[in-house]
Parts: C-alpha cells; sequence; structure tokens
C-alpha cells in the first residue's frame, strides 16, 4: 500500500517516510498540496499536513472530496488541537487526525487503524436496499436510485451502519464507539458534520435519515408490508 505525505517540512517528511516503509508501506512525498496533486496514483491513504505554503491541507482535502478521488482516506497533521480545527477537518473529509508533536509510534498505530476501516471486506457481501438507497459492501459503494453517491470513506462508514440498522436509534457515542474508536479526540459534533454532509448528498431523499434529541439518528425504512 502507498502513502502520501504532504509535509511542507523536509525532516518530517523523510521521518514519516523511513519509519512507514520500515513498516512495509511504500511512500511518496510532496512539499505542497500543488505538488501532491501529480501524486495521486494508487495511493491507498495520504498524511496531510494542515499548514501548508500555498493551498492549505484543508482546501486540498475538500478539492479531492468534491472533484476526484473522494475514497482515498486522508489523515491530517497539524499543531492546531482546537474543537473547531478539530470539526474543521473533519469537515473538509478528513477521516483521522494527529496533533503535533507525535511519535511515529502513534502515526504507524492509526495508519494501520484506518487502512484496517477502510480496507475492502475480504468475504463477499451481498447488497443491502433501502427505499431508493443501496449499499454494496463489496465494493463499499452506495447509489441512490441507481446513481453512485459521491461519498468520503467516513460517510460511507456512517451510511452503512445506519442502514445495516433499520428504523433502529443510534446515538451519537455508539456512532464514535463504532466508526472512530481508534481515534482519539472525537466530538459528538463530529458525528452531526458527517450526517449533515449525508443528507446534503441524499437531496430529496435527506429524510431518509432521521433524528430525535436524547435519542440519536435512524435510517427510516419500510417494511415491505407498508411499501
Amino acid at each position: 500500500m502507498k502513502i502520501l505525505i504532504v509535509e511542507d517540512e523536509a525532516d518530517i517528511r523523510e521521518i514519516l517516510s523511513f519509519n512507514l516503509e520500515a513498516a512495509g508501506y511504500e511512500t511518496a512525498t510532496a512539499p505542497s498540496a500543488e505538488a501532491a496533486l501529480d501524486l495521486l496514483d494508487d495511493v491507498s491513504l495520504i498524511l496531510l499536513d494542515v499548514m501548508l505554503p500555498g493551498m492549505s491541507g484543508y482546501r486540498l482535502a475538500d478539492l479531492l472530496r468534491k472533484e476526484r478521488c473522494s475514497r482515498i482516506p486522508i489523515i491530517f497533521l497539524t499543531a492546531k488541537t482546537s474543537e473547531n480545527d478539530l470539526l474543521t477537518g473533519f469537515s473538509a473529509g478528513g477521516d483521522d487526525y494527529i496533533c503535533k508533536p507525535f511519535s511515529i509510534h502513534e502515526v504507524i498505530a492509526r495508519v494501520k487503524a484506518v487502512l484496517r476501516r477502510t480496507t475492502p471486506l475480504s468475504e463477499k457481501q451481498g447488497a443491502f436496499t433501502c427505499g431508493p438507497l443501496t449499499i454494496y459492501p463489496e465494493s463499499q459503494t452506495a447509489t441512490l436510485n441507481g446513481t453512485e453517491l459521491d461519498l468520503s470513506r467516513k460517510e460511507y462508514d456512517l451510511l452503512c451502519e445506519l442502514t445495516k440498522n433499520p428504523n433502529t436509534y443510534l446515538s451519537r457515542s455508539e456512532l464514535i464507539n463504532r466508526l472512530w474508536k481508534d481515534t482519539p479526540y472525537i466530538v459528538e459534533r463530529t458525528v452531526d458534520v458527517h450526517i449533515a454532509r449525508i443528507r446534503n448528498k441524499l437531496g430529496e431523499h435527506r429524510d431518509l435519515i432521521q433524528n430525535r434529541t436524547g435519542f440519536g439518528y435512524y435510517i427510516k425504512c419500510k417494511n415491505e408490508s407498508e411499501r
């Protein structure tokens, strides 16, 4: 698997590259977001610094999510640790957030955890449907009325978790424990940010995802007898 390291400090790039390759990964490095755009082929994960010269890491992540490579998981590297900074990162499509200074052991553990969550399932599983929405676990994609949704990895994971548990409330803390259990610093508003992005992509079917204060979120699926 290839890890793309986007970091403007040469020493950090070299340390990350050396240790990730020692852990068995192939790496590519870029000193800026602009340079990273030419290195996206066959990338399995991006380690992305937030404060970059020129285009910021947040802007690059948002660009990738909107235009291309929407399925590549992204781990942000940054010294910015406020709740708003974290939410900005997750809103831009980040899958994890590592705060500087960090240990290389932490980075490798987070990379492994994110790749474990985002690697396609080894066993083939049939698709499951909720109204116009269909989830395909084997390819980890989702369609709405037959058209594939442009989802980030975490948006797919969240939509899949809700669809696997139709008409069942899942609280924010439950969803965090299931989908972000390897990621510290997660706040419950992170779930709300991802749900809002999913609803926007569902368009006129946004009401498939319901919420109730004190209970959480659920996906509304009719029984066969109700259709």
